[in-house]
C-alpha cells in the first residue's frame, strides 16, 4: 500500500519497482529494445528517444512521456541525457488462460456487498440484458469471451466490428486500460480465477463504444458522439443500460449543457443512463458532469473493506459530494462499491505499463482499482440483474427501486451517499411501487457552448507528424465550436436531429457526420484539470491509500 509521498517519488516507485532499472536488466537481449520516456514534457521525451537514433511509436502527454523504439546499444545514452528523468521497459502483459464459465463458487466481496450473489442463486445474471460501455474500449481477455456485442461497421453495415471507435486508433482494444476495468465489474464471467472475481451481472452484454485511446483523454464531442450512436442503435442492438464512468468539471446548468441534453435523451428514450459522480471530493459541489443531471441515475462510490458486511464500510474522500454546483439538486442519488475493488488487466496498456503492480496477491488477470468509475460499473451490472428479472421497467422504475430499496451505510449524509448502498436484490424483487424522476419539470435544451461543456478537461488536435518534424506532435488545444477532428458542431443538427434508428444515423455518418465524429487520431493535454494525486485518494479516517493516481485519475481512479 502506498503512503503519503512525493508526485516524483509515487511515480518513480510505481514505474520503477524498488529502484531505478540498470541499462543491461531493462531489456531482454535483442537489437532494439521499446522503452516508455519520460521528461519535462511529451515533446522532450520524444526528441530523447530521437536523439539515441529511436523512433517515437506513440505519445503520452499524459506522463509527459513518449513510447519508442530505441538501439539497445543506445540506452546507456538515454538514460545519461539530462533532460530525461525516467526509462521504462515497455514490456506486454500476459494473462492467465480461461476455461469455461463458472457455475459456483466464492465472489468477489463488491458482488456479496450489493447481494448480486442472491440473484445468482436462482439463475439471474443479467443473462439478455446489453450494457452500452462508452469509455476507452474492451480489450479482448478471457473473462469477456463472448460477452462484447458485435456492432454495425460505421462505414459499412454489412461488415460488424468488437465496438464502434471515435478514438481515432483505428481498433478496438483498450490501449489506456480503464474500459477493460470497468467491464470486467458489469459482466466479467471469472474464468481467468475460478469464478473468484466475477462481476456483478456475469450473464450480461457488454456494447464497447471506444471514445479515447492510449493517453485516455476524449474531448466532449466524441462523449456527444458517443451517446448519440447508443439511441440511435439502441433497438437494433437491445441496449437497456448505459455506463459513464467519465465527467467534466464544467460550470453550465444541467438545462442548457448538450452533455446534459444527451444524457436525458438517452433516458427518454427508454436506457437507463449511470454515471459516476466524480472523483473530486470531499467538498460540497463536486458532483461533475453529466452527473449533475436530475434524470440519470448518479453513482458515489464506499469502500466496502475488503468484506461484505456494511457496518465497517467507509466513505472515501475521493467520491464527489452534493448539491450540484450550479443547480443545487440532490446528487448523488445511491453509492456502490468504488474502493479498491478488483476488476480485469487490459494487456499493454497505458495503466498497465505506469502502475504495474495489481494490488498484489491476485491471479495474473486481474488488478485493483478505486474510483467513482467502478462504482458506476457495480451499479450497472445491478441494473442488468433488475432488468433480466424486470424486462419491462422503465429508466424511472429502475431508478426508483435501487433508491427505495438502498440501505444505510458509511455515513448519513445525502449528498455523500444519496439514498445509500444498492441493493440489487431488493431493488428486483421486493421494491415498492413508484417512479423516479415525476417532479422533474424542466429539462436540458441543449442550447449553451460545447466550450463550456468541457469545463477544464481540454484536449490537443491538429498534431503534427512527430517522425518529420523537430517539435513532435504541436498541437492546437481543441476549443469553441471546434470538434476533436477539427471541424465545426453543428448543434441545430445535434439538438434537432430524430436519433430515431440505426437506418437514420449510418444516413448521417455517410452523409454530414463522417469527418466530425470518426477520423484521425488527437493527443491529450491539461484534461485533469489539475487534479491529479493528492489528498482526495486517502480515507478520511484511516488513511488509507487508494493507490497511484496518474494524469487524469480525475477522471479515471486510481491503481494499485
Amino acid at each position: 500500500m502506498v503512503g503519503r509521498r512525493t508526485v516524483a517519488t509515487l511515480l518513480a516507485t510505481s514505474l520503477l519497482g524498488l529502484g531505478a532499472l540498470a541499462p543491461a536488466t531493462a531489456v531482454s537481449a535483442t537489437t532494439n529494445a521499446e522503452v516508455i520516456v519520460r521528461a519535462a514534457n511529451a515533446t522532450a521525451a520524444a526528441k530523447a528517444i530521437l536523439a539515441v537514433d529511436g523512433k517515437v511509436t506513440m505519445p503520452l502527454p499524459i506522463v509527459d512521456g513518449a513510447v519508442g523504439v530505441v538501439p539497445l546499444a543506445r540506452l546507456d545514452d538515454l538514460h545519461r541525457l539530462a533532460s530525461v528523468y525516467d526509462v521504462v521497459p515497455n514490456a506486454p502483459v500476459h494473462f492467465a488462460s480461461g476455461g469455461a464459465e463458472p457455475s459456483g463458487g466464492p465472489q468477489s466481496v463488491f458482488v456479496r456487498e450489493v447481494n448480486a450473489d442472491k440473484l445468482w442463486s436462482s439463475g439471474t445474471t443479467g443473462r439478455g440484458v446489453r450494457v452500452a460501455l462508452v469509455d476507452t474500449g474492451v480489450a479482448s481477455v478471457p473473462d469477456l469471451a463472448d460477452r462484447v456485442v458485435r456492432v454495425p461497421h460505421p462505414a459499412d453495415a454489412s461488415r460488424t466490428a468488437a465496438c464502434v471507435d471515435f478514438s481515432g486508433e483505428g481498433h478496438c482494444n483498450d490501449s489506456y486500460g480503464h474500459g477493460t476495468f470497468v467491464a470486467g465489474l458489469i459482466a466479467g464471467t471469472g474464468v481467468s480465477s475460478g469464478g473468484v472475481h466475477r462481476g456483478v451481472a456475469p450473464g450480461a452484454e457488454i456494447v464497447s463504444i471506444k471514445i479515447a485511446g492510449r493517453d485516455g483523454s476524449a474531448d466532449v464531442t466524441k462523449v456527444l458522439a458517443a451517446i448519440q450512436w447508443v439511441v440511435s442503435f439502441r433497438q437494433e442492438l437491445n441496449i437497456r443500460v448505459l455506463n459513464l464512468s467519465l465527467g467534466t468539471n464544467s460550470p453550465i446548468s444541467y438545462r442548457f449543457d448538450p452533455l446534459n441534453y444527451a444524457v436525458e435523451r438517452a433516458w427518454r428514450s427508454g436506457i437507463a443512463v449511470v454515471v459516476s459522480a466524480s472523483n473530486r471530493g470531499p467538498a460540497p459541489g463536486t458532483i461533475s458532469k453529466p452527473a449533475d443531471d436530475p434524470l440519470v441515475i448518479t453513482t458515489g462510490a464506499v469502500d466496502d473493506r475488503g468484506t461484505p458486511a456494511t457496518s465497517d464500510d467507509r466513505m472515501p474522500a475521493f467520491s464527489g459530494r452534493g448539491p450540484t454546483l450550479v443547480d443545487g439538486l440532490a446528487k448523488p442519488d445511491v453509492v456502490a462499491p468504488g474502493g479498491r475493488v478488483v476488476s480485469l488487466r487490459s494487456p499493454d496498456s497505458t495503466i498497465e505499463q505506469l502502475v504495474p503492480g495489481g494490488g498484489g496477491g491476485l491471479p495474473e488477470a486481474y488488478r485493483r482499482g478505486s474510483g467513482t468509475s467502478m462504482s458506476a460499473g457495480v451499479v450497472s451490472g445491478a441494473i442488468a440483474l433488475i432488468l433480466q428479472e424486470q424486462p419491462g421497467w422503465s429508466p424511472d422504475r429502475v431508478k426508483f427501486a435501487l433508491m427505495a430499496t438502498a440501505r444505510k451505510v458509511a455515513v448519513n449524509d445525502p449528498y455523500a451517499v444519496g439514498s445509500g448502498l444498492i441493493d440489487a436484490h431488493a431493488a428486483a424483487r421486493n421494491a415498492p411501487a413508484g417512479l423516479a424522476n415525476q417532479n422533474v419539470t424542466v429539462l436540458s435544451d441543449g442550447s449553451g457552448s460545447i466550450d463550456g461543456s468541457r469545463g477544464d478537461v481540454r484536449v490537443q488536435n491538429h498534431c503534427t507528424d512527430f517522425e518529420k518534424t523537430a517539435t513532435p506532435w504541436r498541437c492546437d488545444e481543441v476549443r469553441g465550436d471546434e470538434t476533436a477532428q477539427g471541424t465545426t458542431f453543428n448543434q441545430e443538427q445535434y439538438t434537432g436531429g430524430d436519433w430515431t434508428g440505426s437506418s437514420w444515423y449510418q444516413s448521417q455518418w455517410n452523409a454530414v457526420l463522417g469527418s466530425s465524429w470518426y477520423g484521425s487520431s488527437w493527443y491529450g493535454t491539461s484534461w485533469s484539470s489539475g487534479r491529479w494525486l493528492g489528498s482526495s485518494w486517502y480515507g478520511n479516517e484511516d488513511n488509507t491509500s487508494y493507490g497511484m493516481a496518474i494524469m487524469g485519475s480525475s477522471w479515471y481512479g486510481a491503481w494499485e
